[in-house]
């Protein structure tokens, strides 16, 4: 177990660095330029080089490269061009908000998906399956920047019942975490359901039967724990897209986390901060990848990861 990990801490690496090589080229690839955002337009071209210089800006891309991986390396992401901030500080101090609502949405998804999925799978080719498999075609084919501003249009337009936009109190995270989780429930109603109508039929759950055991345990003790694997394999790799895909949902209730700063950065054209936001966000991807391969382990101990 213990080679296991340091074998994929060490994989860790290389795959952070392709990310943020990726982005670094891509990022001064986009039209426009940081000095005009800035400055403005109208600015003179002698203020414009002196603060090209100042900022390191002139340099050769390839230097500026070199000089972000040593940055890197020393702890230092540099600082953001427009909000002259230390980068590592305006990412503290808005990650909180994007854990919490990455966490809340993971939390409806499953809240919504256990209890449909397992009724759909006991209650095979009902009205409850159909409302399942009808649910599920729903929540995958709306997308967020559509969802959002359906529900922001109900609950909080017409009825008045939930704040439009910010963070706050509880009411002001349930339609985030609701449109944000929403796609993610579907997908894993689905494959809960699959999963358990996968193992039913095994010959551990007609053993379990024989023992007299109520269908309540066999479903809930026996079925569900043995097709949990699956499922885990699915929330791990949605949670790291929850993380990616809360830009689209930050920006539009104007939620004050790493998404919304990565868009506000590209806006500016702020390469130190965009880089960084990058950097949190790969991270948290190949960390959430790494635990969920460990939980593995916790629900299966017969899994083995070599020596």
């Amino acid at each position: 177990m213990n080679r296991y990990l340091l074998k994929r801490l060490l994989l860790l690496l290389p795959t952070l660095l392709g990310a943020l090589t990726l982005v670094f080229f891509l990022i001064h690839l986009i039209p426009g330029d940081p000095i005009e955002v800035m400055l403005g337009e109208t600015a003179s071209a002698a203020d414009k080089e002196g603060l090209r210089r100042e900022l390191g800006l002139d340099q050769p891309i390839w230097t500026q490269y070199v000089g972000f991986l040593k940055g890197i390396v020393l702890g230092d992401l540099g600082r953001s061009l427009y909000e002259q901030d230390r980068v590592t500080d305006l990412i503290i101090m808005r990650f909180p908000a994007t854990l919490q609502l990455t966490l809340a949405a993971m939390g409806t998804a499953l809240l919504i998906a256990f209890p449909l999925g397992i009724i759909a799978a006991v209650k095979t080719h009902s009205w409850v399956d159909r409302l399942s498999l009808l649910f599920s075609l729903l929540g995958l084919s709306m997308p967020n920047f559509w969802l959002g501003p359906l529900l922001m249009i109900v609950f909080s337009i017409e009825l008045g019942w939930l704040p439009v936009s910010g963070r706050g109190g509880l009411s002001h995270l349930i339609l985030p975490s609701v449109t944000l989780g929403m796609a993610m429930a579907a997908i894993l109603t689905r494959m809960i359901r699959s999963s358990l109508l996968d193992v039913i039929h095994e010959d551990f759950i007609q053993t379990a039967r024989a023992k007299g055991l109520s269908e309540a345990k066999v479903w809930l003790k026996h079925a569900l724990r043995n097709s949990l694997l699956s499922v885990i394999t699915i929330a791990g790799l949605q949670f790291g897209a929850l993380l990616a895909g809360s830009i689209i949902t930050e920006t539009i209730f104007t939620w004050p986390g790493i998404g919304r700063l990565t868009i506000q950065a590209i806006q500016t054209r702020d390469y130190p901060l965009v880089q960084g936001c990058i950097l949190v966000i790969a991270t948290s991807y190949i960390v959430v990848n790494l635990l969920t391969d460990i939980l593995y382990k916790l629900v299966d101990p017969r899994i083995s990861y070599g020596r």
